[in-house]
């Protein structure tokens, strides 16, 4: 299978990965893996009629789960089959009552819920998943390497998205908070501690926005639609990633310097 090439750590490499990702990416989703198990989604995603069918292929779930970042819940089978079975039409639907919004949009874009209309046999479905699948995929294996360069790519493909969606600033927020790459993204570039998702939920969320309004001129996510926010926020974690892992000897201010001023 084709390796992310990842010649340094950091902002610099951060840059050659964003600047080489389209190549990259095209080069890993023809590799051999990849290839076949795309080309098998496409095939046979359109003949399953129900959450069942889907979690009894291995390889449609693996798929499936790894188009949203699920691929952990591989072998909670019954997990995601009572997930995709209840769909997302009901409040107190089991998609509906996790942080994480990832379970939700994966049972919504099915439509194999109570009165949902079923939506993997439509026009554009296969193909949309099986490009978030090789998208997800590629970031795994870049995380692989350096698991910062995989959050930041994670940002980067998802976070436009959330900013411009539906729901309060709130909302958007606790959006965040229960999709680990982002919250990890967001504690770093922030400054805050590692321990602070222990304290309570709703003080959580006043920190995240003052310190958001403190570091980037507003508390609001739909700030980030804009493409520079995104790389002004993705850029203040990589420097401070690579702050906290820099080799011993060389001054935390200097680096600072050279990364935030670069």
């Amino acid at each position: 299978m084709f390796a992310p090439v990842l010649p340094s750590n950091g902002v610099a490499g951060w840059r050659f990965l964003q600047q080489t990702y389209d190549a990259q990416l095209s080069a890993f989703s023809k590799s051999g893996a990849v290839q076949r198990s795309a080309d098998y989604f496409t095939q046979n995603i359109a003949q399953i009629s129900n959450a069942e069918d889907l979690v009894a292929d291995r390889r449609l779930l693996e798929v499936t789960l790894g188009a949203f970042g699920l691929q952990d819940d591989l072998d909670n089978r019954y997990f995601i089959q009572k997930m995709l079975s209840e769909g997302t039409s009901s409040d107190d639907a089991l998609a509906n009552r996790f942080a994480d919004p990832r379970y939700a949009e994966m049972a919504s874009a099915f439509g194999f819920g109570p009165g949902e209309v079923r939506k993997n046999d439509l026009p554009g479905f296969a193909s949309d998943l099986v490009a978030r699948f090789e998208a997800n995929a590629f970031e795994v294996a870049t995380g692989a390497q350096d698991d910062t360069m995989r959050i930041g790519l994670y940002a980067r493909r998802t976070l436009a998205d959330l900013a411009n969606g539906p729901g309060s600033n709130n909302t958007k927020w606790f959006s965040i908070m229960g999709q680990p790459p982002l919250r990890n993204l967001f504690e770093k570039a922030l400054g805050l501690p590692t321990s602070f998702g222990q304290i309570d939920i709703d003080q959580q969320l006043s920190v995240f926005k003052d310190r958001a309004a403190s570091v980037f001129g507003s508390d609001q996510v739909s700030q980030f639609s804009d493409p520079e926010k995104i790389d002004q926020a993705i850029t203040r974690f990589m420097a401070r990633a690579q702050l906290d892992t820099s080799a011993t000897g060389t001054s935390s201010a200097s680096i600072a310097l050279t990364l935030l001023g670069g």
